[in-house]
């Protein structure tokens, strides 16, 4: 039976601006959803995985899709996922966010991707075509060296096309949409833009002064490289800013307090725990129900933060605590490490 790994996250407070870069009126939005029948404002898993992504390629680890911040545009390093090759997967070759996070490749099937085979060959044919009218001599120099080399990498591409690409992959890292902990009350900041002042001067943006809450799963035994696990902790417990690739705001969303949980039960039971008081008390009673109930073995909670001085986690006599946010994470590696990987897929 497989393993996976779920988790709950609670950020800082802070104060949530726009994030996303639509408008009402002269009025910045935060995206907000109808939660236990009040107005919360939300943060889309979909901005949390660009932040994952781009704080893996800050870092240095190569991914595919790379964003470029001058023009505002991405590239991609195989934009045509041949690692994926179905007929001849390379799993050392694939990049972790196509790995982690999946993609799709959006065109036409037989006609983009035969025009552009044939212009491969095309392309092979005139550089061999161009390596044959060298002599010998030319043939050994430099320009007859690249030569070689651009049409070995053509045939490379043209054997691979040929075989079969992988368009698509679903993503193994499963993230939820960060609910905020306390309902919206409507607050709006009102700012003016430098220079002459016209009618639209003057605009607003709304706030909102909370937690955020959000959930994740994942089946690390579905991942190419196994090891990526390990760096998946890690992105989350280390995440900072999150928002559009356009329209940022600061706001911490590495975990205040996370809970961990690797089992082979295939339910998470753990999402959206956090409940916050009037007195701005975090609590987990769902949760502690869940294992006083039997539903979750408290031997499988790896829990971390203020959370873990909550009187009702303390009583959880079995389960992993710790105030701090990377011991808890760092030992729950070391399970990872120890249950699943056992020295394979090195990254």
């Amino acid at each position: 039976m497989g393993l996976y790994v779920y988790g709950a996250v609670l950020t800082p407070h802070g104060i949530a601006a726009n994030n996303r870069g639509e408008t009402e009126g002269n009025i910045t939005t935060l995206q907000k959803i109808l939660w236990h029948n009040q107005i919360h404002t939300t943060v889309s898993a979909e901005a949390i995985r660009w932040a994952i992504r781009y704080n893996w390629q800050k870092e240095g680890t190569p991914v595919n899709r790379v964003w470029d911040e001058l023009k505002e545009d991405y590239t991609w390093r195989d934009p045509k996922w041949l690692a994926w090759n179905p007929d001849n997967l390379n799993a050392e070759a694939t990049y972790i966010d196509d790995d982690v996070l999946g993609f799709m490749l959006a065109e036409a099937a037989g006609t983009e991707g035969n025009d552009d085979l044939e212009n491969k060959k095309k392309e092979k044919k005139k550089l061999d075509d161009k390596f044959k009218e060298l002599s010998k001599e030319q043939q050994k120099s430099e320009e007859g060296k690249e030569l070689k080399k651009k049409s070995k990498e053509l045939n490379d591409y043209i054997k691979a096309m040929s075989k079969g690409t992988c368009d698509k992959r679903r993503g193994v890292l499963e993230i939820a949409r960060a609910i905020s902990t306390t309902p919206f009350a409507g607050d709006i900041t009102f700012n003016s833009k430098a220079g002459t002042k016209d009618r639209t001067s003057l605009y607003g943006t709304e706030v909102h002064a909370t937690r955020y809450q959000y959930g994740f799963a994942f089946t690390p035994e579905r991942l190419q490289v196994k090891e990526r696990a390990l760096k998946v902790i890690d992105a989350i417990a280390n995440l900072g800013e999150v928002a559009g690739n356009h329209s940022r705001f600061l706001f911490d969303f590495s975990p205040e307090s996370i809970i961990l949980r690797l089992t082979s039960d295939p339910a998470p039971r753990l999402l959206y725990c956090f409940e916050e008081n009037e007195n701005e008390t975090i609590s987990v009673p769902e949760l502690v129900r869940r294992v006083n109930a039997g539903d979750i073995d408290a031997k499988e909670l790896y829990i971390g933060g203020p959370i873990a001085e909550d009187n009702d986690i303390k009583g959880l006599k079995d389960a992993f605590k710790a105030t701090g946010i990377k011991k808890t994470v760092e030992e729950f590696k070391k399970i990872i490490n120890s249950q699943l990987l056992d020295g394979e897929g090195k990254e």
